[in-house]
């Protein structure tokens, strides 16, 4: 059986084993190294859960299916390991040469990473902390780390700024589009409940949300008129969950008319016992 010696690739297996026998020392050279601060990148995006676990379990599947929970198309991952991985190529040829080689997936990949972080920001709402504590982790001219900031003059000598104009350019575009189409978001853990995943949400468009909400309250026998709509679904919910009865079939559409069903047996079982009673 061939063994294989890297995870994924030699960037990414690379990345995070230097992440992990670095992360204790922030300031120093390996943490702030290009490979390590991707790495560090994609956890500020996903959490390290979703970075390190795949790693420890070589499961390539699990790392993919993570980062396209925010509603990453596949293509654009595989495209991300691939530029990764050129970066680290030409950069291990470029410390055994004495002419440099130009490496423009140094520029590439800090732009995918951009464009992750905002499918996530714009689908689930973050804070301006949030994307300050990412933008600080990008190459760009206002590096508050030495090493880091050197790299940028470095691999991005035609246009320093080029990494930071991208952000500022994605920022303001897609918040245009949010602006646009605001996605009327309920409670992940209500969507859990009819077996909808965060990547299954995150793809889904203001129209199909809506219509989805819909759904769940008219399950829930809630106007979708209602003043207090959110309440009383709330409410619903708590009143099912204290029941401990399962309600997820597996199939979303599925899940809301059995809940559908539920309700329904038990108003009939409400008036037929007033029946019997009265």
């Amino acid at each position: 059986m061939q063994v294989i010696p890297y995870f994924i690739n030699e960037a990414i297996d690379k990345g995070i084993t230097d992440y992990l026998s670095s992360k204790d020392k922030e300031e120093g050279i390996l943490y702030n190294s290009f490979l390590v601060v991707v790495i560090r990148m994609l956890i500020n995006i996903y959490g390290e859960l979703d970075i390190i676990n795949p790693y420890q379990v070589k499961s390539e599947t699990s790392f993919d299916n993570n980062l396209m929970k925010y509603g990453a198309k596949e293509e654009v991952i595989t495209n991300f390991k691939r530029l990764f991985d050129g970066f680290y190529k030409i950069d291990k040829k470029n410390s055994n040469s004495v002419k440099r080689e130009e490496n423009p997936y140094f520029i590439e990949v800090q732009k995918i990473l951009i464009d992750l972080f905002t499918l996530k920001r714009v689908n689930f709402g973050l804070t301006a902390r949030d994307s300050k504590d990412f933008f600080d982790l990008l190459y760009t001219p206002g590096c508050s780390n030495v090493l880091r900031l050197s790299t940028n003059y470095l691999y991005a000598s035609d246009n320093p700024y080029e990494v930071a104009e991208y952000f500022k350019k994605s920022y303001e575009e897609k918040a245009k589009v949010k602006e646009e189409e605001k996605k009327d978001l309920m409670s992940f853990d209500i969507y859990k409940l009819f077996n909808y995943s965060i990547a299954d949400i995150s793809k889904m468009d203001s129209s199909e949300i809506t219509k989805l909400n819909n759904e769940i309250y008219e399950s829930f026998d809630i106007s979708t008129n209602a003043l207090n709509k959110e309440y009383l679904l709330n409410e619903k919910i708590k009143a099912l969950r204290a029941q401990n009865n399962p309600i997820t079939t597996g199939n979303g559409y599925v899940d809301i008319l059995l809940v559908m069903s539920i309700i329904v047996t038990g108003i009939m079982v409400v008036l037929i016992f007033g029946t019997i009673v009265f």
